[in-house]
């Protein structure tokens, strides 16, 4: 027996999870949220109370001065109805590093990160990193294999990039431009930037005059230096909410310039100076973006309904599998007419068959069937 113990012991810890240096890091949080039942149910209250205790939790850790530190998985660990008051408890898991995994892949689309400056980047420089920076953050993201990338780089959000993350509205239409894009191409995350700034700053070899000034323009690039910083967005397809918002700023050295015809993430591109600094700005985005969004409740849009057979645009590739079951809300525009106004849910959908790039299932109540439409849409119902 002393002698099967150990090997037990062993076998025993080879079947525990293995903590990694974040997770042992990692901290948890508990609160309390509460909200009113009004006229939108208990579904309607425990969202509220949850985005109440969710708060507290965020409140807390700029006490405690962790500004780096995020939430990154939440758990409901209790709930309870009092009176007319519906009471949820949180443990908001949080740490420098993503802990959880994703249970759907999230559908995020690129759109193109204009310049403030145009004269900024000459003609003789690379004209890919208006597409290719937003490109390279999205493979980043669909290597994570926690999202399907959509690339719609040749479309620009701001047209007044200086303005950014304010979408100003174009003339001759009311809608919003985020939602219009999400809707379009079946996405629930809309990223989108500006390129804020990327500046020789030069002036200090140019000074003095003569042959030794003309020396000195001439050889700028070679022992220059050279401002960048990049502003990132990701806007919530659904509603158009700006969700996340963060600038990258760096600074290169040397040779500052970028050759025409170098590709965004190529391995010619990150051999240079500012290539190199672009793509761990493009590293470091991407991680970022994962780690607030890898846990979020995913959401898709209703593309059909046939007779009582509700068809999303989600399916095997999204991670979606028979016997998931997804809550309905109907897709009604705001007084502003820009985004999703928050509605009580019609329902929950079950799904029974499931394809490629879809899936189809059956609403648990059959009186609301019937107010189900295509452009609605359906939304996990996990925290936060």
């Amino acid at each position: 027996m002393l002698f099967l113990l150990p090997v037990l012991l062993s076998a025993c810890s080879d079947n525990q999870p293995k903590l990694t240096p974040s997770a042992v890091a990692a901290r948890q949080i508990s609160t309390e949220g509460s909200a009113f039942i009004g006229d939108g149910g208990r579904d309607q209250a425990r969202q509220a109370a949850m985005d109440a205790a969710i708060a507290e939790a965020s409140e807390q850790l700029k006490r405690k001065n962790v500004a780096p530190t995020l939430i990154s998985d939440i758990k409901v660990v209790d709930e309870w109805q009092e009176g007319g008051v519906y009471h949820v408890q949180i443990l908001a898991v949080v740490s420098e590093k993503q802990l959880c995994t994703s249970s759907y892949r999230k559908k995020i689309v690129a759109t193109a990160f204009p310049i403030v400056t145009t004269d900024q980047i000459s003609g003789t420089e690379s004209q890919d990193l208006y597409g290719g920076i937003p490109r390279e953050i999205n493979n980043r993201l669909m290597e994570s294999g926690d999202f399907i990338g959509r690339n719609f780089t040749n479309t620009v959000l701001y047209s007044r990039p200086d303005m950014a993350p304010d979408i100003l509205p174009s003339s001759n239409y009311s809608g919003s431009s985020v939602i219009d894009i999400a809707r379009r191409q079946d996405a629930q995350f809309v990223l989108s930037g500006v390129i804020r700034d990327f500046k020789i700053e030069s002036g200090e070899y140019l000074r003095g005059s003569g042959v030794w000034a003309e020396i000195k323009a001439a050889t700028r690039d070679l022992v220059g230096r050279r401002s960048i910083g990049i502003d990132v967005y990701v806007h919530d397809g659904f509603t158009g909410a700006l969700l996340f918002q963060h600038r990258y700023s760096d600074s290169i050295l040397g040779d500052v310039s970028l050759p025409a015809g170098y590709t965004v993430g190529s391995e010619r591109f990150n051999a240079t100076p500012a290539g190199h600094k672009i793509d761990q700005i493009i590293h470091e985005a991407s991680d970022d973006i994962h780690r607030v969004f890898g846990c979020y409740p995913f959401a898709s849009r209703v593309t059909q309904v046939v007779g009582d057979r509700i068809v999303i645009a989600a399916g095997a590739q999204d991670k979606v599998k028979a016997g998931d079951r997804f809550k309905v809300y109907p897709a009604v525009s705001n007084a502003a007419g820009n985004g999703a106004a928050i509605m009580e849910s019609l329902g929950v959908l079950t799904i029974t068959e499931v394809s490629t790039n879809s899936a189809q299932g059956t609403l648990d109540v059959e009186s609301q069937k019937l107010r189900v439409h295509p452009g609605d849409w359906v939304k996990s119902s996990s925290a936060p």
